[in-house]
C-alpha cells in the first residue's frame, strides 16, 4: 500500500477535480501491473494497472488508496473492470467519500465474490487526499484566506494605495501559493485598486512562459468591475457573483468582455458568500485561495468558511484611523469570540515574515 500511495503522490496538483489514487496488481508477493491517476478524463489508476498486468491479474490482488469507483462518468466504472479481470482480492486503503461512491463500490465487488478489504494505511491515505475529502464532507471548497499587511495590520494607505506593501520575494512565493489551488477569489474593491490579472505564469524550456488557466472569482455586488479591467482579458474563465439587483446593463457589458456572471442570494446587501462556496464545489473546485480584500476576508471569517490563514506582514507602519485594515466586518466583541490558528509555522522571506495555519473558530 505504500508503494500505491507513492505512486499516488506523483500526480499531486494534476488531478482537479479528482483525487489522486495508485494501484498496484500484486501475484505471489510480484508486481505485475501498477499505475496512478494521472489527470481528470484520464484513465483511472485502477484501469492503467489492469493494462498493464494483462492475464496476470486473474487471481491477482489488487491494492488501491482509495475505494473503485462504480459509477460511469468521464471514464467507465472501475468496479466492471476488476470485475472483468479476474481479481480474486481487492485491498483499499480508504472508503471513497463521494456520495456517488462511498462503499458501493466495495459492495458491488463482494457481490460478485471478490474479497474485499479497506483500512490499510488509512491516515496517510486521507492525508494524501485530504482536499478532495474536505470538499466531499463540507459541500465547499478548502479555503485558504491569504493576506499581505503593514506591522500595524494595514492593506492600504489612507489614500488607497496597497502596491507594494510586501516585497518581491514575499510576491513571488504568494504567486506559487496561487499556483496550489483551483480557483482565486477577490473582491471589487480589489479589483478597482490594483486591477489584477491573477494568473499563474511558470517557465518552459526555451525561456518562454507557460501560463495555467485559473478560475478567477469576483465578488461584485452591484457589478462595478469595469468591462476593461486586466483581469478580464488575462487568461483562464472569470466568474463574476452578483447579487439579484444588480443592474442588467453593467451584467451585458461584463458578458461581452468575456465573464461569466452569476446572480446569489445577498445578505446585506451583499452577495452571500456561502451560496457562492456550494455553487464553487458542485463546478469541482476542491481548493480556493482568497486573497482580498479586507471585507471579503471578514465575510469569509464570519461564515466560518476559512480552513487555513497565510498572513504576510510587512515591517512598515501605515497609521491613519481611515487606512484599510486586514479585516473589516463587524469583528468580534469578546476575545473567546476570536478565530484562532493552530499548528502555525512562521517563516521569512526576504523582508517580510509568514504566519500560516490551520484556522480554528470557538
Amino acid at each position: 500500500m505504500r508503494m500505491a500511495l507513492r505512486l499516488a503522490a506523483r500526480a499531486k496538483g494534476q488531478t482537479f477535480p479528482n483525487p489522486m489514487v495508485g494501484a498496484l496488481v500484486v501475484r505471489s508477493g510480484r508486481v505485475v501491473g501498477q499505475g496512478y491517476h494521472r489527470k481528470a478524463g484520464g484513465p483511472h489508476a485502477e484501469a492503467l494497472a489492469l493494462a498493464q498486468a494483462g492475464p496476470a491479474a486473474a487471481g491477482s490482488t489488487l491494492y488501491l488508496t482509495l475505494e473503485p469507483c462504480s459509477h460511469t462518468g468521464r471514464t467507465p466504472p472501475c468496479t466492471e473492470a476488476i470485475l472483468k479481470s479476474g481479481i480474486r482480492r481487492v485491498v483499499a486503503a480508504m472508503v471513497d467519500p463521494n456520495p456517488r461512491v462511498r462503499g458501493r463500490g466495495l459492495r458491488r465487488l463482494r457481490a460478485r465474490g471478490v474479497r474485499t478489504a479497506v483500512g490499510i494505511l488509512e491516515p496517510e491515505a486521507r492525508a494524501l487526499n485530504e482536499i478532495f475529502i474536505h470538499r466531499m464532507s463540507s459541500q465547499r471548497p478548502f479555503i485558504t484566506l491569504k493576506l499581505a499587511q503593514s506591522l500595524d495590520g494595514r492593506i492600504a494607505t489612507t489614500a488607497g494605495c496597497s502596491r507594494w506593501i510586501s516585497g518581491s520575494a514575499a510576491r513571488r512565493w504568494a504567486r506559487r501559493l496561487r499556483a496550489e489551488n483551483d480557483a482565486v477569489l477577490v473582491g471589487v474593491n480589489t479589483v478597482l485598486a490594483d486591477n489584477p490579472q491573477l494568473t499563474i505564469r511558470s517557465r518552459v524550456k526555451g525561456g518562454g512562459w507557460r501560463e495555467r488557466l485559473l478560475l478567477k472569482i469576483v465578488l461584485d455586488s452591484k457589478l462595478r468591475t469595469p468591462a476593461g479591467a486586466r483581469i478580464l482579458s488575462s487568461s483562464g474563465p472569470v466568474l463574476i457573483a452578483a447579487t439579484r439587483s444588480a443592474p442588467r446593463s453593467r451584467e451585458f457589458r461584463l458578458r461581452k468582455a468575456g465573464a461569466e456572471v452569476i446572480r446569489f442570494p445577498s445578505e446585506n446587501g451583499k452577495v452571500r458568500l456561502t451560496a457562492v462556496l456550494k455553487k464553487l464545489a458542485r463546478r469541482g473546485v476542491s481548493r480556493l485561495l482568497i486573497e482580498g480584500g479586507g471585507e471579503v476576508a471578514a465575510s469569509a471569517l464570519e461564515a466560518r468558511a476559512v480552513d487555513r490563514a497565510v498572513w504576510i506582514i510587512a515591517p512598515k507602519i501605515l497609521g491613519g484611523k481611515e487606512a484599510v485594515p486586514a479585516v473589516g466586518g463587524k469583528g468580534v466583541r469578546s476575545l473567546n469570540r476570536a478565530a484562532r490558528l493552530e499548528n502555525v509555522r512562521v517563516r521569512r522571506l526576504g523582508e517580510d515574515w509568514v504566519m500560516e495555519g490551520k484556522v480554528r473558530f470557538p
